[in-house]
C-alpha cells in the first residue's frame, strides 16, 4: 500500500524549471536513497512533499494518520532554547494530551453527572495513550538518545544559538529519532556528523523498520542502508531498484542505448529528408516523397539531455612559500573556556594533514587561531614567510542575495564578464544557476560559488573546512583529484576518510589533545 503518492508535479524558480510531470510512490518499508547532482531539486521535493512549499502543478497525497519526520539541515532553533527544550519538542504531542486532561479534571467539579461519566471515559483513553507512549519515562529517553548521539557531552542545558554546525545536526537528528515517525525524511544527515555517529546512525537506518527518504552525497553510507534509488535529472525522477553502484551501471546501459537509438533515427531522418527533396517535384514519384514526409511528420523525435557541465578544480599555485608553514607553543584555544591542552604542533611546506575527531572538540576554532582570526587563550602561533593562504569556510549563516556573478566580480573585479561567467562555468555550474541569486542555490552550488573563488585566487597552503559538505559526487570527486595535485600545503578537516586518506600525508586526531570528553 502507498504511504505517499505524487502526480505529475511540476515546479520551478522564476524561468528555471526543476521537475516536469514527475510521479513518485513510497510504499511501505521501503529504504530509498534520492540522488541526483547539485541543484536538481532534490531538497525542494522534500520541501514540497512536506508541505513547505507549494508545487506549481501537481498533486501530492500522504496516507491518513502518517506521521512524519523530516531531518532539515535548514530548520531554525531559536535563541534562548536549551538542548533538553528542543529534544522535549519531540513529545509536544503527548505534553499538549497531558495538558487536555488536566483541563478536564479541572472541569470535572462543574459538569453534568452525564459530562462527567464522558469526561471520565476520555481521560481514561487519554492516561491509556500516554502510558503506551511511554510518557513518563520522556526524560530517560531522551538521556538515552543524546548519550548515542554524543550530546550529553556538550550538556543538555545549553543555548542552541551556540551550538557548531555538527552538534546542531545531532540535535535535530535526536529530537527526529525520539519522535519515531512513520517515515523518515533525511536530507544529507552525515553532514557535520563525525566518524563515530555516522556509524551510530548507519546501524540505526541498517535496522529501520518503517520507510525513509535519505539525500547523501556520501555513497559508502548510501549503498549500506537503502534498497531503492530514485535518481533525480533533468527534471525527471526515475527508479531503480538495488544500491547506487548498481543504478550506475543501469543509467550508463540505458544512456548507451538511447544515444545508439538517437543515431539511428537521426540518419533514418536524413534519408528522408534527402529522398523527399529529390522526388517531391517529380509527377512519377511525388506520391512516395508525400508518404516519406508524413512519416516525418508524424515521428517522435528522440532528443538527448544536454551534459551536464562537469567542474574543474584547478587551484593557482602561488610562489613558494617558506619552509615553515606554522608553529604553535604552549598553544590553548577557546573562548570562554579552554577547548584543547597547551599544545605544541608544527607544520611544514609540503605537508598535508587532515584534522579528524569528533564534533564540538575545537577543529574549527584551531584552525581560526592558527590563521589569527581569533585570539587563543594562552601560547603563540608563529606562522612563515611567504604565506598565500586560501581558506574555505563551513557554509556561512547569513542570506546573500547577491547574484553569482556579482560574488566573484566583487573578489576578482579586474576580470571581465565572459572571464567571471567562465570562471562560475568551470565549477559545474550552469547559465541559469550563475545568473540566479546565491541565497536561492542549493548548499552544493553554494559550496562551488566559494570554491570559485577560491580556485582563482594564488595558493600556497589551503586550510579547508568540511569542504565536501553538500557537494554531489562529480564535484567530490573533482576536488580530490585536484588537492591530490595541488603543489602546496594542506590543512583539512573533514569527516569522510574515503575523501581525505588518499590526499593527505598524514592525520591529526584532535581528540588526543581536547578537553572535551567525547
Amino acid at each position: 500500500m502507498s504511504i505517499l503518492n505524487v502526480e505529475r508535479l511540476s515546479h520551478g524558480f522564476g524561468d528555471r524549471a526543476i521537475f516536469n510531470d514527475v510521479s513518485f510512490r513510497l510504499l511501505k518499508g521501503e529504504h530509498i536513497g534520492l540522488i541526483g547532482a547539485n541543484g536538481e531539486g532534490k531538497s525542494t521535493f522534500m520541501n514540497i512533499i512536506t508541505g513547505k512549499l507549494q508545487p506549481d502543478d501537481g498533486k501530492v497525497e500522504w496516507s491518513k494518520r502518517m506521521r512524519v519526520g523530516y531531518l532539515d539541515q535548514h530548520a531554525v532553533l531559536s535563541k534562548g532554547m536549551t538542548i533538553r527544550d528542543v529534544l522535549k519538542g519531540a513529545f509536544k504531542y503527548l505534553f499538549d494530551m497531558e495538558q487536555e486532561m488536566n483541563d478536564m479534571y479541572g472541569r470535572m467539579g462543574e459538569v453534568t453527572p452525564e459530562e462527567l461519566e464522558k469526561m471520565l471515559e476520555d481521560v481514561g483513553t487519554i492516561q491509556d495513550t500516554l502510558t503506551n507512549q511511554d510518557f513518563y519515562l520522556i526524560d530517560a529517553k531522551i538521556e538515552e538518545t543524546a548519550r548515542g548521539l554524543g550530546l550529553t557531552d556538550v550538556g543538555l542545558d545549553k543555548d542552541v544559538n551556540d551550538l557548531s554546525g555538527g552538534q546542531r545536526t545531532k540535535v535535530l537528528l535526536a529530537k527526529l529519532l525520539l519522535e519515531k515517525p512513520d517515515v523518515l525524511l533525511l536530507d544529507e544527515p552525515t553532514n557535520y556528523l563525525d566518524e563515530v555517529h555516522i556509524e551510530w546512525l548507519r546501524r540505526y537506518l541498517q535496522e529501520y523498520e518503517n520507510a525513509f527518504i535519505l539525500i547523501s552525497h556520501d555513497i559508502p553510507f548510501l549503498n549500506s542502508v537503502i534498497n531503492l534509488i530514485y535518481h533525480m535529472e533533468n527534471q525527471e525522477l526515475s527508479r531503480y531498484v538495488g544500491d547506487y553502484n548498481h543504478f550506475l551501471q543501469v543509467h550508463e546501459m540505458k544512456k548507451q542505448q538511447l544515444e545508439s537509438a538517437f543515431k539511428r533515427q537521426q540518419q533514418e531522418i536524413s534519408d528522408l529528408k534527402d529522398f523527399v527533396a529529390r522526388n517531391k517535384a517529380s509527377v512519377a514519384t511525388r506520391n512516395m516523397a508525400m508518404s516519406r514526409q508524413k512519416k516525418l511528420d508524424k515521428m517522435e523525435v528522440i532528443e538527448l539531455a544536454k551534459e551536464k557541465p562537469k567542474p574543474q578544480f584547478n587551484f593557482k599555485e602561488g610562489r613558494t612559500a617558506g619552509r615553515l608553514i606554522f608553529e604553535a607553543k604552549d598553544l590553548v584555544i577557546g573562548y570562554s573556556e579552554p577547548l584543547s591542552r597547551p599544545l605544541d604542533l608544527k607544520m611544514e611546506r609540503g605537508q598535508k594533514i587532515a584534522l579528524v575527531g569528533a564534533n564540538g572538540i575545537g577543529k574549527t576554532t584551531l584552525l581560526r587561531s592558527i590563521l589569527g582570526e581569533i585570539q587563543a587563550l594562552s601560547g603563540i602561533v608563529e606562522r612563515g614567510e611567504n604565506l598565500q593562504i586560501g581558506y574555505f569556510v563551513q557554509e556561512t549563516k547569513e542570506a546573500n542575495n547577491k547574484t553569482c556573478i556579482e560574488e566573484v566580480w566583487g573578489e576578482f573585479p579586474s576580470f571581465n564578464q565572459f572571464e567571471v561567467r567562465a570562471a562560475l562555468a568551470k565549477c559545474g555550474l550552469t547559465t541559469k544557476h550563475i545568473e540566479s541569486k546565491i541565497t536561492v542555490l542549493s548548499g552544493g552550488e553554494k559550496a562551488k560559488v566559494r570554491l570559485c573563488k577560491l580556485i582563482n585566487r594564488e595558493s600556497n597552503l589551503l586550510v579547508l573546512d568540511e569542504p565536501t559538505n553538500h557537494l554531489d559526487v562529480d564535484a567530490k570527486d573533482e576536488l580530490k583529484r585536484a588537492l591530490k595535485a595541488y603543489k602546496g600545503s594542506i590543512l583539512l578537516i573533514s569527516h569522510e576518510p574515503e575523501f581525505y586518506t588518499d590526499v593527505v600525508t598524514e592525520t591529526w586526531n584532535c581528540e588526543s589533545w581536547t578537553t572535551k570528553v567525547f
